[in-house]
């Protein structure tokens, strides 16, 4: 068994959550009992979503984001399709998400890239993640994810990684900050700079949930790229410590979230770098059977239920992955 070879089983915690959705899955995907049936759209956050959605399928942000008027609907809308879908594994047999995945579509250009995020240039990361999305969603077999996923394809480095094209040009701060504002030239990337991690790692999560293309030669030497920078600083200044590898977040590039593409992909505890980091895992769990939040050197936890819940979503998420990369 998969628990086995971690010093806390986790089971207990996660039951025990406050969170009904979090048991749930816990009962459904680590123990295997699909006797309970819930209505996720029930659930306190999903409610809270959905009620503000949108008749377009999109989200107003509560607040200023700092972005252009249309982007900052974009951004809340790939907030929130990330956290229905995601967390909540909410799929397109609900009209939300048809309307809220219509309208992401909405921003890819001909080339097959989501554009807005970083004004008019190319969002390798969040071309990634936006599809990873939607195929989760039920959209893998739509032309437009595939057009999407062959542009990603068409954008890697020389050495077969991807980065943030803007980011190979090495701008000074004013240049970089115009061509995100305004509208510029878009850059594109110097091929024989090289890849980053944690781009990689990003674009990575929509190859890895797609049956077809997680079989591609490509996107397989794109995991050995990425698992051999395995707790080391990336090579950009953009969220360059190697600290960030055991920083946990819903989305940005860590460990778990590396983890969980290379176990969709096959990786399993004969490889040397994927073995490297269970034992991490193994070593840095708390007693009651959940993992912290950050392990960043001079990071606090909070003892708080809003800290805890969050706990508990990023632990059954680790327990997901072990299931694979074990059993």
């Amino acid at each position: 068994m998969w628990n086995k070879t971690l010093k806390y089983d986790p089971i207990k915690s996660l039951l025990k959550s406050n969170n009904k959705a979090i048991s749930y899955y816990t009962k459904t995907d680590l123990i295997g009992d699909s006797t309970e049936k819930i209505n996720l759209l029930s659930t306190l956050e999903v409610k809270y979503i959905l009620s503000k959605q949108e008749k377009n399928g999109s989200w107003k942000p509560a607040k200023n984001t700092g972005y252009p008027p249309d982007n900052k609907k974009l951004v809340e809308t790939f907030r929130n399709l990330r956290t229905l879908v995601r967390k909540y594994r909410i799929t397109r047999d609900i009209t939300q998400i048809q309307l809220a995945s219509e309208y992401m579509y909405t921003w890819q250009t001909k080339e097959g890239d989501f554009r807005g995020f970083i004004g008019d240039q190319y969002a390798t990361y969040y071309t990634g993640e936006i599809l990873a999305i939607l195929t989760l969603a039920g959209y893998r077999d739509d032309q437009r994810t595939i057009n999407g996923l062959e542009w990603l394809l068409s954008k890697r480095q020389e050495d077969g990684g991807w980065t943030i094209p803007i980011l190979t040009h090495k701008l000074d701060r004013k240049t970089s900050y115009r061509a995100v504002t305004e509208p510029w030239k878009v850059y594109e990337p110097i091929r024989e700079m090289p890849f980053s991690h944690n781009w990689t790692d990003i674009v990575l999560r929509a190859f890895s949930v797609h049956p077809k293309y997680c079989k591609r030669k490509e996107v397989l030497h794109a995991a050995e790229l990425l698992k051999s920078r395995f707790f080391k600083p990336d090579v950009y200044g953009s969220y360059k410590a190697a600290s960030h590898w055991v920083t946990f977040t819903f989305w940005w590039p860590n460990i778990v979230t590396s983890l969980d593409s290379l176990s969709r992909l096959g990786y399993g505890l004969e490889d040397r770098e994927i073995k490297l980091a269970v034992e991490w895992l193994q070593d840095n769990q708390q007693e009651n059977g959940l993992w912290r939040l950050s392990y960043k050197k001079g990071s606090k936890r909070k003892d708080s239920r809003k800290e805890k819940e969050r706990e508990e979503w990023l632990t059954l998420e680790m327990c997901r992955i072990l299931k694979r990369i074990v059993s």
